[in-house]
């Protein structure tokens, strides 16, 4: 038995904030963002929408994708790192909304490995009996972005992606993957303030406590690493070559660490989807949202070997290989 991928749907807001709207906001310049990171824009979620209102929106197109209704779901898994609150889930959120009557909800935290981790743990209860699992990567970056800081304020968007996970005897599903995770680095890349070690209060406020806090170089370094890693074990793991795979969608979190990782794959950039110019990184949101597009756009057709790699916050990675 395998988990395919039997709908997908995505969605970013609006609001597009660019290079040129940032120049005006803070010390920087579109030829600095370009060089340093490849993007040129970024979605923006309005005031009123949080996570579960771009999840939702990916849900409604998934489902219609995948041909079914919410009350067929077995299972939602959310993985995000800016739910809607700390409790309780946004899975539980979307389920209320969507009306998918006490379907198992929960969310999961791994940074921008989020999604793919949810779309592991969707395939060991696939294997367990369960069907028609809603698989989500929602992230509202913008709102815990610090745009005086130059460094990570030209780097985050926002956005949301779903997968319908069916059950499947044939060929087609998930061939393997591959998850790990280091916590020793964890302070290169964290949230200090709104969690039970330093809960919320006026002077993490006044600190700027509760914004996003990243030393890029050396998560640079550990992020084409890791990734590089990731998609070398989930390749060995299926005995499937890089030559046999039709796609390489990597977490969209810099252009540098994109083609890094492809080199040490070996594969052409001309087989890498990259949209982060467009998007920026949207955490979990973002391999949903390139997988959307790869087959929106024909990049990839049923029957093709795609291989799906991420590096988050934790720090977490993994790989995933299916044929779509």
């Amino acid at each position: 038995m395998r988990a395919y991928i039997a709908g997908i749907g995505s969605y970013a807001p609006d609001k597009v904030l660019t290079n040129a709207d940032l120049e005006k906001i803070v010390d920087t310049s579109d030829e600095w963002i370009t060089s340093r990171s490849g993007i040129k824009e970024r979605r923006i979620a309005a005031e009123n929408q949080a996570a579960s209102d771009l999840a939702l929106i990916a849900t409604e197109r998934a489902l219609k994708s995948a041909g079914i209704k919410a009350k067929d779901l077995g299972a939602i898994i959310v993985g995000t790192a800016t739910p809607d609150m700390p409790f309780p889930s946004t899975a539980c959120l979307i389920q209320k909304q969507i009306g998918a009557p006490h379907v198992m909800a929960f969310d999961i935290s791994a940074g921008c490995t989020g999604f793919l981790y949810a779309l592991g743990v969707a395939e060991i209860f696939i294997k367990g009996g369960y069907d028609n699992i809603l698989v989500i990567g929602a992230d509202i970056l913008s709102k815990f972005t610090d745009y005086t800081d130059r460094t990570t304020c030209v780097l985050f968007g926002d956005g949301a992606g779903a997968l319908i996970v069916k059950k499947g005897d044939g060929t087609r599903g998930i061939l393997s993957s591959h998850f790990a995770s280091d916590g020793s680095s964890w302070q290169l890349l964290h949230q200090p303030a709104g969690g039970s070690r330093m809960p919320a209060s006026i002077e993490t406020v006044e600190k700027r406590l509760h914004v996003i806090r990243m030393q890029g170089n050396e998560v640079f370094k550990l992020a084409v690493r890791a990734m590089s890693d990731a998609a070398v074990k989930t390749l060995r793991a299926a005995n499937v070559s890089p030559s046999e795979v039709k796609l390489l969608i990597p977490h969209q979190a810099n252009i540098r660490i994109i083609e890094a990782s492809a080199k040490r794959l070996h594969m052409p950039m001309d087989k890498v989807l990259v949209n982060l110019d467009r998007y920026g990184n949207t955490s979990t949101a973002s391999i949903p949202l390139a997988l959307d597009e790869a087959v929106k756009t024909g990049r990839i057709d049923r029957g093709d070997i795609v291989l799906m790699i991420a590096f988050g916050a934790g720090f977490t990675w993994g790989g995933v290989l299916f044929e779509y």
